[in-house]
């Protein structure tokens, strides 16, 4: 017989992994409840996964491509904004719903103990199954713009793809769950969340790629560790990205150390968060 020993002590940087990985079934049941609530009793369902993508890149070719005269590297504008559409609503839904992960869930937290981590993790997961299948439409668009000459993917580089998931993913859940641990006291940083998205949207070339900025605005860009991570995702993708490796190098130590912090963080707080929610 298997004994699980829960105390409310135990050493700061005991993360309690092995415990996460144990319950991963929890995970993909958290995931796949996320994903049914988000649609259900909706008119279209899941074709919004499509839609609002393709109407917010539609939106960005009228505003960015041909009022503001953004360029994209030579990619056709359409492709160009989708695909940086595609990651980016990974991204910030990652770090959105993570950072609602105490609050949102605060009475099931309080009636029944497992790993809490697997909540965050959850969200995560739920975030790139959106992602896989907004990018069943990008991968049909390429095909398309490929077929007509105008981009010239590489097969073996879009092995390069799941990495930069896997990079934004993790980043975006240690940014979250930061972000929880300080509202368990402060509840004002949940306002501050969607609109800080929106200016770290506009921080990433997201909407305009890296090589349209020069000087000490490409430093300022370059800070940002979201940076390098889409610019190397286009370049695989799309065969055009500005992909500097020392940057590259930069962007994922940052991201290992947020990830790092925010587990630290996260272990701390919700030993006593209840006290506070």
């Amino acid at each position: 017989m298997q004994h699980i020993h829960i105390s409310a002590k135990h050493a700061l940087f005991d993360l309690k992994l092995r415990e996460v990985w144990r319950n991963r079934g929890l995970v993909w049941l958290f995931a796949k409840r996320s994903f049914v609530v988000t649609y259900k009793q909706t008119i279209l369902g899941p074709a919004w996964l499509f839609l609002a993508p393709l109407l917010t890149s539609a939106a960005y070719v009228v505003l960015f491509g041909n009022i503001a005269k953004l360029g994209t590297d030579g990619v056709p504008q359409l492709l160009f904004y989708l695909s940086g559409t595609a990651m980016w609503t990974f991204f910030s839904t990652c770090v959105t719903r993570c950072a609602n992960t105490f609050t949102a869930n605060a009475p099931l937290f309080g009636k029944v103990y497992f790993p809490r981590l697997t909540v965050p993790l959850s969200d995560a997961l739920g975030s790139a199954l959106h992602f896989c299948i907004q990018m069943l439409m990008v991968l049909a668009m390429l095909a398309y713009y490929a077929a007509r000459g105008m981009v010239a993917p590489s097969p073996s580089a879009l092995l390069v793809v799941p990495l930069v998931l896997l990079q934004l993913g993790v980043l975006g859940t240690g940014v979250g769950i930061v972000i929880s641990s300080l509202t368990t006291k402060y509840r004002d940083l949940q306002v501050l969340v969607t609109f800080g998205m929106n200016l770290w949207m506009y921080a990433t070339p997201v909407v305009y790629p890296l090589s349209t900025a020069d000087g000490t605005l490409r430093r300022i860009l370059l800070l940002n560790p979201v940076t390098e991570a889409m610019e190397l995702y286009r370049a695989a993708l799309l065969g055009a990205g500005t992909v500097l490796p020392g940057w590259v190098v930069c962007s994922v130590l940052v991201t290992a150390a947020v990830a790092l912090l925010g587990i630290v963080i996260f272990n701390k707080v919700e030993r006593t968060f209840m006290d506070t929610v």
